[in-house]
């Protein structure tokens, strides 16, 4: 086999995908809501959002490096993954290994300079990605695991935008298991896509040999699951609603009309759910964010005391 090319070396970095790292912007915009006053003035929150969001980039591509080399054996049988550049060329296990040291030193480094509880979160990311891919855990080869430990990134992309505001107080729990759910509904769908998308162009025995959890994986079980899911995250998005800022009731519609969408891509045949940096593509997907962003900037500002009837008790007495 060629050997890799040092382009290969940067491509699987995959810094396209480090716009999945937004996911720490509602972690930080929650934190700037529910902490107030104790949150610094705006002017001295910019470098510090900027250092952490590159920091997460930086822990997040050293994952993908790992991915991209230890998977490559499995992803030459999936229709999409067998261009990925450790597939079609030999990878110099020296250089894999002084990049992900440089990744993963530069992430933890940049963290330090922000605060301890944003190092430690970066930590456990890294960790996330060695139980993700590492024998002898290796969760991405357990059913149902698979999809709640690569989900596990969400809250603490969450946890890592809260405490770039506040070191004082810890989110809501609702509001993480909420994040976790939400990011288990996603990959669960990711995994239908791909389930859908490998059978149909390579069959059975391709599906297998790219991922040990399709032995046990059907449709049926991956939607199912995923249903389960999101309804998990929106009882604990309810509960956080409700809890802490009526206002923010306004947005459920959004979020279900946000799952709703999502869903509707992984339907798609060769859906671009398997690719998320390709969702971009999706201007209905990206239309209902966009209206989410800006009701929850509204309802993040405004205070609408009406709301309330929908959670104050009515005590009264019925007249004969």
């Amino acid at each position: 086999m060629e050997l890799a090319k040092p382009k290969d070396y940067f491509l699987v970095a995959r810094v396209d995908h480090w716009v999945k790292q937004l996911f720490v912007l509602p972690g930080l915009v929650t934190g700037w809501v529910l902490c107030r006053p104790d949150v610094p003035p705006l002017s001295e929150l910019v470098l510090p959002i900027i250092l952490g969001l590159l920091a997460t980039c930086l822990i997040a591509s050293a994952n993908y490096v790992l991915n991209d080399w230890l998977d490559a054996a499995y992803d030459r049988h999936h229709p999409l993954k067998a261009q990925r550049p450790f597939v079609l060329r030999q990878p110099n296990k020296l250089i894999i290994l002084f990049e992900y040291g440089v990744l993963v030193a530069a992430g933890l480094g940049i963290s330090l300079l922000i605060n301890p509880w944003v190092f430690r979160i970066q930590v456990v990311l890294l960790i996330s990605g060695w139980i993700y891919n590492l024998k002898p855990i290796r969760s991405k080869d357990i059913p149902f695991i698979d999809v709640l430990t690569e989900s596990l990134n969400n809250p603490l992309r969450f946890l890592v935008g809260w405490f770039l505001v506040t070191e004082s107080q810890i989110p809501p729990s609702s509001v993480l298991l909420a994040y976790w759910m939400g990011g288990a509904f996603l990959m669960g769908i990711k995994r239908y896509a791909e389930y859908q998308t490998v059978r149909t162009i390579q069959g059975d025995d391709a599906l297998t040999a790219y991922r040990r959890v399709f032995r046990i994986y059907t449709g049926e079980r991956l939607l199912v699951s995923s249903f389960f899911y999101a309804l998990l995250s929106a009882f604990m998005m309810a509960v956080f609603l409700i809890k802490y800022r009526i206002e923010y009731l306004l947005l459920f519609p959004f979020i279900s009309a946000l799952f709703a969408s999502y869903l509707r891509v992984a339907l798609k045949p060769a859906s671009r759910a398997q690719t998320p940096e390709k969702l971009i593509h999706e201007k209905a997907l990206w239309f209902v964010v966009a209206l989410l962003l800006v009701l929850f900037v509204f309802c993040s500002i405004v205070d609408i005391p009406q709301l309330h009837i929908l959670i104050d008790p009515i005590l009264g007495t019925l007249r004969s």
